[in-house]
C-alpha cells in the first residue's frame, strides 16, 4: 500500500520562516524608532515605504545618499555575543561618508538578514541603530529583515544600512577650494572603528590570544575585546556645526584604504596632504595590531584609520579656531599635517 499522506499542510514556520517572529520584532523596535523621528517624516517604519519631504528652508536642496555594511567585524560580534553596538558602526559609516559632503543626514534604512530569527538579537542591533541615528540626528524610517534558511549558519546575520541626507547646492564641499598652504585636521577615532577587521581577525587568530582577556595597554582596563568592538565614531553633529561657523574646504572619511587612499579622495590633482606622524595620539589598540601582526608601517597607513577618522581641511588661518571648535564640542582634534604641491612621483598622501 502507498504510504498515509499526511493532512497537515506544510506552512511557512515549516520551511523555517517564522513571520510571527518578524512581526514580534517590529514591534519590539517601534519604540527605539520613534525617538529618531524628524519633523519632515510624514510615514516611518510599518509601511511599505517611508515617506519623507525636504524641508521648506532649503532653497536649492540636492540629496545625497550613501550606503555600506559592517563587514567583518560583525564575526566577533558573533564570537563575544555582542550585538548592542554593530548598529552603531552601521549607521556611522553610511552618515559620515554622506557628511564629507557637507550633507545632514535625513532619514537611514536597514536591511538584516539572517538564516533563522532571533528576536532578541535582532532587536539588540537595531536598538543600537537607533541609537546611531540619533547620534547623526537622523530618522530610522524603515528596513527589512530577511530571515532565509540556509543562507548563513546558525546565530550569524549580516547587515546594510542607506542613508539619504541633503545639502545646498552652494553648499557641497568637493574639496575643490583646496591650495597649498591649507591645514589638514584629525579628528580622533574611538579604535579600528569598522575596517581592516579581516587583517584584525587573522592577526588575532595568529596571536593566539583570547579577546575577552584583559587589555593592559588601555587606560580603561577593557579587554582586548571591547577595544576591537568600540563602536565607530558619528561625527555629524560637530561638524555640521563646525560648517556653519567657518568655511571647511574638504573633508575625507577615513575607511577602508586608510589614511593614504581616503584622502587623496577630497584633493584636488597636483596637490599633496603631508602627515605627521607624531601630530597625534594612535590609540594602543593599533600598537597592539602592528606588534602582533608584524604590520608595516605602510600597511598600517594603508588599512587602518590609525587613529584618524576624519580629516578636515580648512585654510591656515582658520585651523585654530576649528580646533577651538571642536573641542569645545566635545572631539579630539589635531592639526595633523598640510596641504603641499605634489611632488612629481609621490602620492597624494604621505604620512612621515
Amino acid at each position: 500500500m502507498p504510504p498515509a499522506q499526511s493532512t497537515k499542510g506544510l506552512t511557512y514556520r515549516d520551511a523555517g520562516v517564522d513571520i510571527d517572529a518578524g512581526d514580534a520584532l517590529i514591534e519590539r523596535i517601534k519604540p527605539f524608532a520613534k525617538r529618531t523621528m524628524r519633523p519632515e517624516v510624514l510615514a516611518g517604519i510599518g509601511g511599505f515605504g517611508g515617506l519623507v519631504e525636504i524641508g521648506k528652508r532649503y532653497r536649492d536642496p540636492v540629496l545625497v545618499s550613501g550606503t555600506d555594511g559592517v563587514g567583518t567585524k560583525l564575526m566577533l560580534a558573533f564570537v563575544l555575543d555582542r550585538h548592542d553596538t554593530v548598529g552603531i558602526d552601521l549607521v556611522a559609516m553610511s552618515v559620515n561618508d554622506i557628511l564629507v559632503q557637507g550633507a545632514e543626514p535625513l532619514f537611514f534604512l536597514d536591511y538584516y538578514a539572517t538564516g533563522k530569527l532571533d528576536v532578541d538579537v535582532a532587536a539588540e542591533v537595531i536598538k543600537g541603530i537607533a541609537a546611531g541615528c540619533e547620534q547623526a540626528g537622523c530618522a530610522l524610517i524603515g528596513g527589512e529583515t530577511a530571515e532565509m534558511p540556509g543562507m548563513y549558519a546558525p546565530g550569524e546575520y549580516d547587515l546594510a544600512g542607506f542613508a539619504v541626507g541633503v545639502v545646498e547646492r552652494d553648499g557641497i564641499i568637493d574639496g575643490r577650494s583646496i591650495v597649498a598652504g591649507d591645514a589638514v585636521l584629525g579628528l580622533a577615532s574611538s579604535g579600528p572603528h569598522s575596517n581592516g577587521f579581516s587583517l584584525i581577525r587573522r592577526i588575532v587568530a595568529a596571536s593566539d590570544v583570547d579577546i575577552r582577556s584583559p587589555f593592559a595597554a588601555s587606560a580603561d582596563a577593557t579587554t582586548l575585546g571591547d577595544a576591537l568592538m568600540a563602536p565607530t565614531r558619528i561625527y555629524v553633529r560637530p561638524l555640521l556645526a563646525l560648517l556653519r561657523d567657518l568655511p571647511v574646504k574638504g573633508m575625507a572619511h577615513v575607511t577602508g584604504g586608510g589614511l593614504v587612499e581616503n584622502v587623496p579622495r577630497m584633493l584636488p590633482a597636483g596637490l599633496q596632504a603631508r602627515l605627521a606622524r607624531g601630530a597625534w595620539m594612535r590609540p594602543a589598540i593599533f600598537d597592539w595590531l602592528q606588534r602582533h601582526g608584524n604590520v608595516t608601517d605602510a600597511e598600517m597607513h594603508r588599512v587602518f584609520n590609525c587613529g584618524i577618522g576624519m580629516a578636515v581641511v580648512v585654510a591656515a588661518e582658520h585651523a585654530d579656531r576649528a580646533l577651538r571648535f571642536l573641542e569645545a564640542a566635545g572631539e579630539r582634534a589635531t592639526r595633523i599635517g598640510a596641504i603641499v604641491p605634489q611632488p612629481v612621483g609621490e602620492p597624494a598622501t604621505v604620512v612621515v
